[in-house]
């Protein structure tokens, strides 16, 4: 078992790094599945069980946004410190 690798520090952050950022964009996703999905009702087609109006869309909206500014920004720090 001479072939066994050492993980260094650097690795191991690179890995977190990738990780946080891919659960990051997940959670985007999901926030962003309900604004379509919520818009798609607004605009009569209903594609879900709840009941969403203009006004809840538009909490889903800025909710999305805010959020998806908050963990892009999160995935570049993380991003930055992973690759040192």
């Amino acid at each position: 078992m001479a072939d066994e690798k050492k993980l260094s520090a650097g690795e191991v952050r690179k890995t977190i790094a990738v990780s946080l950022a891919a659960a990051f964009g997940f959670v985007i996703a999901l926030l962003w599945n309900q604004v379509v999905t919520g818009g798609l009702k607004v605009a009569g087609i209903d594609v879900a069980l709840a009941d969403f109006d203009l006004g809840a869309w538009l909490v889903f909206l800025v909710t999305a946004v805010v959020l998806t500014v908050v963990m892009v920004v999160l995935i570049i720090i993380i991003g930055r410190w992973g690759s040192k």
